[in-house]
């Protein structure tokens, strides 16, 4: 099945279908300009909320970067050039996107919006901290070539680490997310290492 993208400036509808029922809330990602994700967050939330009733995130997680000789907590984009909304009104979401200025045509796949599947929506509820879009940092050892994660949201998810920046405190795990294998970045601090 041929997918057709129809880019227009910021915008496009970017998901997978697996069910939709009205009256449950379906996770949507809608993919934008990288850079631009807080710009639509904002204008969708000032120009669509009184048509649609929806969440609007961008998620983030929290990794440690050093500046002035001390460590600090900083957010990053999670998956850059996304923003996820959250309604059980998909299709009416999409042709309220036209409201959007500049945003005039967006992805549909057999004419259908198509939301995140449930198994994907529980991989992020997983590593989002109830109530927020970040991700906070995990913890753990080394225990000589393994990862062993003791707290955070990485706890378990050990065999999917495909790399690790010791100096830069984060790590790239593979989950399932967008129907396909992808890698995301999370923050990891690995306090000690044992032989």
């Amino acid at each position: 099945m041929a997918k057709h993208a129809f880019f227009c400036f910021c915008l496009k509808i970017s998901m997978f279908c697996y069910y939709n029922e009205k009256g449950v809330n379906m996770w949507y990602a809608v993919q934008v300009c990288s850079g631009q994700e807080e710009k639509v967050k904002l204008l969708s939330e000032k120009l669509l909320k009184e048509d649609i009733p929806f969440q609007c995130m961008i998620l983030k997680f929290e990794k440690m970067i050093k500046y002035g000789g001390r460590w600090h907590k900083k957010n990053e984009l999670l998956f850059p050039g996304y923003v996820f909304f959250i309604t059980d009104l998909g299709m009416e979401l999409f042709f309220a996107f036209r409201k959007i200025p500049r945003l005039t045509k967006m992805m549909l796949e057999d004419g259908d919006v198509i939301d995140i599947h449930p198994k994907e929506v529980k991989i992020l509820k997983h590593f989002l901290v109830k109530d927020e879009n970040i991700v906070p940092i995990s913890t753990g050892y080394m225990e000589g070539d393994k990862v062993m994660v003791t707290d955070g949201p990485m706890a378990g998810y050990e065999g999917n680490i495909t790399y690790i920046n010791r100096h830069k405190r984060i790590a790239t795990i593979q989950v399932e997310m967008f129907g396909r294998k992808t890698e995301i970045t999370l923050g990891l601090e690995l306090v000690e290492r044992f032989s």
